[in-house]
């Protein structure tokens, strides 16, 4: 046996476990219409023992039942099993914390204590090879770090004091070099400590939604209860004997046991879907209104460009050669190390053949970029090459008495309409031309939002560019609308403003200044490499930090509203198809006029109960599956998706009891138990 079944083997005999010990009342009373049908169980088996002790026939009876029990215990076995996907990773996870030590700093020094010991304000030492041992800020050191533990990918990221990247989590490792970290949580508030108890469904509390259906599959048990009560005085004055264990049968197969019994599986299963997508819900509510999102905030850095600006074009000025422009370009570039100014040097060497040249053999005087002068350069022996900002070129210009050419100036209007970023190259005191700088939006974006457009959802870029450059990059990628020159009061602002006309809104952010605005939004994203602010104002976190993640979270809350709408459609149409289905069958014989309702020609009364209370038992079984996995989700509107849960699930529901109830008469019938 390989290890993925035995894996799979051992999860299943856990889940049959923990469904025994799910039957006590003190657990089960949570899930009221199981509750009321172990209840129902345990008067059924009161009248076997009775009919034993009375020397009766307790075949009927105790069939009854057995599988009222089994219907309670595949109930449990639902939510056991989704619960359990989550045990084993929370294990791994608990043993890294028990077997983490920790550096503390105490002075000069430092001693070696237990993680569980640490505390709020501690200040440990993380070295090469090390475990970190909990939740903090980097304060001192740049090291290499293995988030795989947490995140699942395996590529390192830096972690360092100040900026958005110094945020460090317990149960990583530090791969090389060292930091300090100052302890941001104190034992049981960690990051882990939340995941371990998340995956477990520990702290799992119900949704409004979720709530919300369980008072209504509450009041339909109670109108059946009404129901099936007025059944016995009936029956009674017509002659008709109906036992209370038949009442008790004909209860169960009437009520929503059906959804009743997946309700807690799906919402589990839902959690269980983000975190596979390395995204972790601090409860089951921010994936419900996940799935209700009609407006979705994202920063273009990163999330609908690629992040870094990308030299795309030479153009030149009036008479230059674009060649020439290249060469200066790439020149003024060799020594930049940034993305844009590699991009530089690779489309000059694509584009034009030029390949690096040795940079020691040049005697080359490297002008790295300065925030007070915003350009850079290279002085050689024969020529003195820079590059830079628009304005900032026109006044080294002047100061070299030269001016730009009037045409370079629209030729830098022009790429700026097309949301560029221009750089100007000059050569000794000449300007040669303008580099073309651009956002490269990332492939399939315009798809996914094209997507998101057809699901009712609004997509608003959320940038720092000036607007000329949001609105031309904004129309590239294909959002809704946009905001430029972002702040984070704007951000807030734009939020409040959408939620005061009644929708709900979802955001991203990483930094200390997007903490406002994913507090206010309905579903916050933080990025685990941000700032603990961010990450503690968000009601998720993205273990990969990957942005677009949260188009992947909206699909997986309205997944898990789909499945949820679905499972109910079917089980309220399964629940009316009984009613009529077991009915006349019980009460044909009384009056014989019902004959014509019996559609199925049951074989008596006794079978039809029977073979109600069997299938109600194995659809449960037949349906964990699709709860667990969920309704395959496609970006439909709510009129379409209505249309189909009555197509699909509502007539299914309807057809299947009349199938399988019938094929279970036959089969009683064939093994003479009816």
């Amino acid at each position: 046996m390989n290890e993925s079944s035995s894996g799979h083997s051992s999860l299943y005999a856990d889940a049959v476990k923990e469904s025994f010990i799910k039957l006590n009342p003190q657990t089960l009373w949570r899930n009221p219409i199981i509750f009321v049908v172990e209840v129902l169980a345990v008067i059924t088996t009161c009248f076997m023992i009775k009919d034993i002790a009375g020397g009766k026939s307790f075949w009927f009876d105790g069939q009854i039942s057995f599988w009222l029990w089994l219907t309670v215990l595949f109930a449990n076995f639902a939510e056991a099993l989704a619960e359990g996907r989550g045990k084993a990773q929370a294990a791994a996870l608990r043993k890294t914390r028990s077997e983490t030590s920790a550096k503390k700093i105490l002075g000069d020094t430092w001693t070696e204590v237990s993680a569980a010991t640490l505390k709020k304000g501690d200040i440990v030492l993380v070295e090469a090879g090390i475990t970190i041992p909990g939740d903090g800020e980097v304060i001192e050191g740049v090291a290499s770090v293995d988030e795989s533990a947490i995140t699942g990918e395996s590529a390192p990221v830096i972690r360092e004091s100040g900026g958005d990247r110094s945020s460090v989590t317990g149960g990583t490792k530090v791969l090389s070099d060292w930091i300090k970290v100052k302890i941001t949580a104190n034992p049981g508030e960690t990051f882990l400590d939340r995941m371990i108890h998340l995956v477990e469904g520990a702290r799992r509390q119900k949704t409004p939604n979720e709530i919300a259906l369980t008072i209504l599959l509450l009041g339909l048990t109670i109108i059946f209860v009404l129901a099936v009560a007025t059944l016995e005085p009936f029956a009674l004055y017509s002659g008709t004997k109906l036992t209370i264990p038949v009442l008790a049968a004909l209860l169960v197969c009437l009520i929503p046991t059906t959804i009743g019994g997946l309700l807690s599986a799906i919402g589990i299963a839902g959690m269980d879907r983000v975190l596979k997508r390395n995204v972790l819900a601090m409860s089951g509510r921010a994936i419900e209104a996940a799935g209700d999102v009609d407006v979705l905030l994202l920063d273009k850095t990163g999330t609908i460009t690629l992040g870094n600006r990308m030299a795309t074009a030479f153009w030149p000025a009036p008479g230059i050669s674009e060649e020439r422009l290249a060469d200066a370009a790439q020149l003024s570039s060799l020594a930049d190390e940034t993305p844009e100014g590699r991009s530089i040097v690779v489309l000059a060497k694509e584009k034009y053949k030029l390949r690096e040249r040795d940079i020691s053999g040049l005697g080359a005087k490297f002008i790295p970029f300065s925030a007070h002068t915003r350009m850079s350069g290279v002085d050689l022996p024969d020529r003195v090459i820079r590059k830079g900002a628009l304005d900032a070129i026109e006044k080294y210009l002047m100061s070299q008495h030269s001016q730009l050419d009037p045409e370079l100036k629209s030729i830098v209007e022009d790429i700026a309409k097309k949301g560029g970023t221009p750089l100007v190259v000059t050569e000794d005191s000449k300007a040669l031309g303008v580099i073309y700088l651009k956002d490269i939006v990332k492939g399939g974006m315009k798809e996914r939002f094209t997507q998101l457009r057809r699901m009712g959802i609004k997509t608003i870029m959320i940038t720092g560019d000036n607007p000329l450059t949001a609105a031309a990059i904004a129309a590239e990628a294909g959002v809704d609308d946009f905001l430029a020159e972002a702040t984070p009061e704007a951000k807030l602002k734009l939020i409040r403003q959408y939620q005061a006309d009644g929708h709900l809104v979802a955001m991203t952010g990483d930094g200390t200044n997007d903490a406002p605005a994913l507090a206010q939004s309905d579903v916050g994203v933080a990025m685990n490499s941000g700032t603990q602010a961010a990450k503690e104002a968000g009601n998720m976190v993205d273990l990969d930090s990957n942005p677009t993640k949260l188009i992947e979270v909206v699909e997986i809350g309205k997944q898990l509203l789909m499945t949820r709408g679905s499972l109910t459609t079917f089980s309220i149409a399964n629940d009316v198809a009984k009613y009529f289905a077991i009915i006349p069958a019980l009460f044909t014989i009384t009056y014989p006029q019902l004959e014509v309702l019996n559609i199925m020609h049951l074989a008596t009364a006794q079978s039809a109960i029977l073979s109600a209370v069997i299938f109600n038992a194995l659809i449960l079984v037949a349906l964990v599956p699709l709860a667990l996995r969920g309704i395959t989700y496609r970006p439909l509107g709510a009129a379409v998706i209505l249309r189909r849960n009555l197509l699909i699930y509502g007539l299914g529901g309807l057809m299947a009891p009349f199938l399988g109830i019938k094929l279970i008469d036959l089969l009683l019938v064939v093994m003479g138990l009816a």
